[in-house]
C-alpha cells in the first residue's frame, strides 16, 4: 500500500484528513521529519492554522518537500496548506514555500470572515485529480485567505465570495485546494481517490 506523510505543522484537523486518505487507500503517517518525506509516496500539507508558524515549522524540512517535489512525488496542499505554495501571505510574516509565484490575501471586508460552509466550484481548466467532479459541485471551506497566483495557468477552479478567488490548483505532480475535500462528502472523496489513482500508478 502506497505510503502519505501528512506533514505536521501544529494545525488541527489531522485525524479527519487522515481517516479520509486511509479510505481511498492510502497507509497513512503525520509527522515532521525528514525520513518520513524521503520515503513517502506522496505528501499532503493540511489547513487550518496560521501561515507564519507553519512556515517556521516547514524551515526543518523545506529542503526535503522541495527535493520530493522536484523528484515528482504527489503532493497537495489543503486551505492553508495550498497558500504554503506560494511566496507570502498577507497573515503575516514567513516564507511560504514559493513553489509558485504570488502570495496570499485577505477576502473582502464586505462578507462575514471567515468563509464558512458550503460554496460551488467553477471549473476553469480539467485536470485528472478533478475526474468526475461538476462544475458548480459543492464543496466545504473554512478560510479568511485566499491565494492570488502570478501564472494563471496553474488555476482549476474559481470560486466567488465576495471576490472571486482561486479555489484548486494543478501542475505536474502539485495539487491543491481552497477548500477541504476531506470535509466536502462525496465530492472530496472522489479528488482525494483521484488523488490516489496518481499516487498509485
Amino acid at each position: 500500500m502506497p505510503e502519505a506523510v501528512i506533514i505536521d505543522y501544529g494545525v488541527g484537523n489531522l485525524l479527519s484528513l487522515k481517516i479520509a486518505l486511509q479510505k481511498v487507500g492510502l497507509n497513512v503517517k503525520v509527522g515532521l521529519s525528514s525520513r518520513q518525506i524521503k520515503s513517502a509516496d506522496a505528501i499532503a500539507l493540511p489547513g487550518v492554522g496560521n501561515f507564519s508558524a507553519a512556515a517556521a515549522k516547514l524551515d526543518v524540512v523545506r529542503e526535503e518537500l522541495m527535493d520530493a517535489v522536484k523528484s515528482g512525488t504527489p503532493i497537495f496542499g489543503i486551505c492553508l496548506g495550498l497558500q504554503l505554495f506560494f511566496q507570502e501571505s498577507e497573515e503575516g510574516a514567513g516564507k511560504g514555500l514559493a513553489l509558485f509565484e504570488g502570495r496570499t490575501v485577505r477576502l473582502p471586508s464586505s462578507v462575514k470572515v471567515p468563509h464558512m460552509g458550503w460554496n460551488t466550484l467553477r471549473m476553469v481548466k480539467q485536470n485528472e485529480i478533478w475526474e468526475g467532479v461538476d462544475d458548480e459541485a459543492y464543496v466545504y471551506f473554512v478560510h479568511s485567505l485566499y491565494p492570488v497566483p502570478v501564472n494563471k495557468e496553474i488555476v482549476c477552479a474559481e470560486t466567488d465570495y465576495g471576490a472571486t478567488f482561486t479555489s484548486a490548483i494543478a501542475s505536474k505532480n502539485v495539487y491543491g485546494t481552497q477548500f477541504h475535500p476531506e470535509k466536502s462528502g462525496d465530492i472530496g472523496l472522489k479528488i482525494l481517490k483521484n488523488f490516489a489513482k496518481i499516487v498509485t500508478r
